[in-house]
């Protein structure tokens, strides 16, 4: 059974051995590289609601229907514009459902019950990267390509971000965040963003294996029946890349050990070694607003001993105080609408970005929260 209630999200069920069914969900809007919409999070959250109720559900895969992306992220441009048509309005109406039903989304799939597969193939970015990180099962193969590069908009590594940063190897999150830098296969094994390192053009036989699964009623027994599945389709680790957070380790650490963010960022801008991945992050960083370097290194404080639920709370104030605030209109219209790559931030520099202004990004625009039900 296909569901086409949305052109862009497939939702589909296949019959399994014994009465039970493989739920997919396929994301499908190639021209934007699958960018979520908020239809489409609605079409994938209420999915996964209905699923998590139906006991003839075993699991549940999320892909795409490309192999040149899973998604690149929310749809930005879109945002842009709501925020446009109603300026001075805290919180904008359509960034508020935006961002709090994403994260609904997101907090949903860190703690659903049933295994959940994401194949991570080719590009994973920003809330791309958020509809994964949380699931039980993440693929990644030989094209993918992940980063949550919010740096280059105005805006900071939301979707969870302040959560999996925080809890990677040494202070390796705290520079990905900083400079938005890529991340193929063997970086998320290493990080702890991907579990399993298939081939991407297994991905049809590995949908038709779960398919011929024999799945039991029990979520426990399901989780180990598709560990064991996904272990028996594992490419060999010679064909993973070299992985470029772990070979460089060492130096992000002494890059990141300064006690205070100017410092670090002083470290990172003054990089002169031979890695090419190294020089381009700290590009990025050096073109990047200055206020979400800032936000990067306020979020990893304050959220270093919160819950999941906590973190999404925080991170929903901070992203429609970002759509209230210049660097986010601005950083999109340089970067995706005007491509001239020529952001005008304000403040211009790390050393204007004042703690009162920073404030202003932590101020809750609201008597109760949207997402205060969350635990």
């Amino acid at each position: 059974m296909v569901e086409t209630l949305l052109e862009t999200v497939k939702i589909e069920e296949r019959d399994c051995p014994g009465g039970m069914k493989l739920g997919v969900i396929t994301l499908d809007a190639p021209k934007s590289l699958h960018a979520l919409t908020l239809d489409m999070i609605r079409a994938i959250d209420g999915a996964l609601v209905r699923w998590a109720a139906d006991s003839a559900i075993a699991c549940v895969v999320l892909q795409s229907s490309t192999d040149k992306a899973f998604c690149a992220g929310g749809d930005v441009r879109s945002l842009r514009s709501a925020v446009a048509e109603q300026p001075g309005v805290v919180p904008n109406p359509q960034a508020l459902a935006f961002f709090a039903e994403e994260y609904r989304l997101d907090h949903r799939i860190h703690t659903y019950a049933k295994p959940l597969l994401v194949w991570g193939g080719g590009i994973v970015m920003g809330g791309g990267l958020g509809l994964m990180a949380g699931a039980s099962h993440r693929v990644v193969t030989e094209s993918t390509r992940i980063a949550m590069p919010e740096i280059t908009i105005g805006l900071f590594p939301d979707v969870g971000g302040s959560w999996f940063l925080g809890r990677m190897p040494g202070r390796s999150g705290l520079f990905l965040g900083l400079t938005g830098a890529p991340m193929n296969a063997a970086d998320a094994l290493f990080a702890g963003l991907g579990d399993y390192f298939l081939r991407q053009e297994e991905r049809a036989m590995v949908l038709d294996a779960l398919a011929l699964a024999q799945w039991q009623a029990a979520p426990q027994a399901n989780h180990q029946q598709m560990s064991r599945l996904l272990r028996g389709f594992s490419a060999p680790a010679s064909m993973l890349p070299v992985s470029e957070v772990r070979a460089n380790f060492d130096t992000i650490a002494a890059l990141t050990q300064a006690p205070t963010l100017p410092e670090v960022v002083a470290a990172i801008a003054a990089y002169a070694g031979d890695s090419v991945w190294l020089q381009k992050a700290a590009h990025s960083l050096d073109k990047g607003a200055p206020t979400s370097a800032a936000l990067v290194w306020a979020m990893r404080v304050r959220t270093r001993h919160m819950s999941l639920a906590q973190v999404f709370q925080l991170e929903l104030i901070v992203a429609v105080q970002c759509c209230a605030h210049a660097d986010f209109s601005e950083g999109v219209r340089a970067l995706l609408i005007d491509k001239d790559n020529a952001p005008q931030w304000q403040p211009a520099s790390l050393a204007d970005v004042s703690a009162a202004y920073l404030d202003e990004y932590f101020a809750a625009p609201w008597d109760s929260h949207p997402l205060r039900d969350l635990h």
